[in-house]
């Protein structure tokens, strides 16, 4: 099959489709460790950075590290008391190594107006939509309502150690101002009722925690069984652990959530039997149904060398989700699953964020979206996942997850996240970048 590419139609569309393509085929693979991660993010930050100079901005080039490249520029809006708003974008992906790819994942291969690549939808298209709208707004002499300071990052796939949080540390002085961001992930298209549309914004998001789990006993002889088996313990308290199933809590974004889409397909949820309603809503609702509870996933499982040797010690590691509000219900929980003789450690931990869903920059979005797809309706929903917007919180930045995209009903865009053959419809690219140019200036 030849290259199929649909005709942008304006300038601006064209742009965008170029910069994202050209950043696809940037291998600024990510693989968290600093001796392998490469100078990827470095390249695509500086190929971001001479675009806007171009232009006529002036840009703040970092690199927190060598190869880990930042890039900051600020657009001057029309009220300077208004707080700015952050339009970022991560520049980093994950590997693509042991996935079975059927096309070049940085080739950025358009296929019967498809594009594949790694970074379609995670998240190299919304940095070549903000970075082609920042360059039409400078081109143009828009003034936007209000500041507008365009971020791209690295690091966002491993924490944001050597990006946003980097920032947020050394250099906060580059968000002076701002109060509100928008980012990923959320703005997709999902299927609302008959013939509608939902245009999902995450105005929360889970908290983050790795715990670890550590079991100790008496060493000696596999042959002489022991009631303080370490490993014994241990694997009573990741199954116990694994079994337990946190109760739904409807946060404000969940709540309204489940509200509107129960208005729309005529259900009314119950938390009682919540999971099989959901399923009639196909993959929208396995998304909402990560975001009704707390969750810990067992992950890593480590003890003893060899099999006639009782271990000292055994150890797991767990994945743990948590809701806006819920941090310490979920500490006490783990350490009372965990038992006697298991030791929690809490170690890495990120809290969650929630926002306002209901402040002024939703209407933004809904009245954004409407000029597009008139029967599209922006809905808040909690992300399960996390992204920079977590970092930006630290600096009292209200994050909201909105990179509008209209798909077709039955693609499942953050189904797309990390997985082999990332694709996305080049026409949707072109709506994203006119309803981006559209939100940004009224936002």
């Amino acid at each position: 099959m030849g290259e199929r590419v649909p005709r942008a139609g304006s300038a601006l569309e064209a742009e965008a489709l170029r910069f994202i393509r050209d950043l696809i085929r940037i291998e600024s693979v990510n693989t968290g460790d600093l001796h392998t991660v490469g100078d990827g993010e470095a390249r695509a930050a500086r190929y971001v950075r001479d675009a806007l100079e171009e232009v006529g901005y002036e840009t703040t080039y970092l690199e927190s590290h060598p190869g880990r490249g930042n890039v900051i520029a600020r657009l001057p809006g029309a009220d300077p008391a208004r707080g700015a708003l952050v339009v970022h974008a991560h520049l980093d992906v994950v590997p693509v190594d042991g996935q079975d790819w059927t096309r070049p994942p940085f080739d950025a291969v358009v296929e019967d107006g498809i594009l594949y690549g790694r970074g379609a939808v995670d998240m190299k298209d919304f940095a070549g939509v903000i970075l082609a709208v920042a360059r039409a707004f400078k081109r143009e002499g828009v003034v936007p309502a209000r500041d507008l300071v365009f971020a791209f990052f690295a690091d966002e796939e491993a924490g944001g150690v050597w990006g946003a949080r980097w920032l947020v540390e050394h250099h906060p002085e580059v968000f002076a101002g701002a109060t509100e961001a928008l980012s990923e992930v959320g703005g997709f298209s999902v299927p609302f009722g008959d013939r509608r549309r939902a245009y999902l914004v995450a105005t929360a998001e889970k908290g983050v925690a790795w715990v670890g789990l550590r079991a100790s006993g008496r060493p000696g002889h596999g042959s002489r069984p022991r009631p303080d088996n370490a490993v014994v313990r241990l694997a009573g308290a990741v199954a116990r652990i694994g079994a337990h199933r946190f109760p739904v809590t409807r946060t404000p974004a969940v709540a309204e959530l489940l509200d509107r889409f129960g208005e729309a397909a005529g259900i009314d949820f119950d938390d009682d039997r919540i999971d099989g309603q959901l399923a009639s809503l196909g993959f929208t609702g396995d998304l909402i149904g990560a975001s009704l509870r707390d969750t810990v996933s067992p992950t890593v499982l480590a003890a003893g060398s060899k099999t006639n040797v009782i271990p000292a010690v055994a150890e797991a590691a767990l994945d743990v989700r948590i809701l806006p509000g819920h941090e310490g219900i979920v500490r006490a929980e783990l350490d009372a699953l965990a038992g006697d003789g298991v030791e929690v450690d809490f170690g890495r931990w990120i809290p969650p964020i929630d926002a306002d869903p209901a402040a002024p920059l939703i209407g933004v979005l809904q009245r954004a979206i409407a000029r597009e797809d008139p029967d599209g309706v922006v809905v808040p929903y909690l992300l399960p996942a996390s992204t920079d917007n977590k970092q930006l919180s630290r600096l009292g930045i209200a994050g909201y997850g909105f990179v509008p995209l209209r798909v077709p009903d039955g693609f499942d865009v953050f189904g797309q996240f990390h997985t082999a053959d990332e694709h996305v419809p080049v026409e949707s690219l072109y709506f994203s970048a006119r309803v981006t140019a559209d939100l940004l200036r009224e936002a």
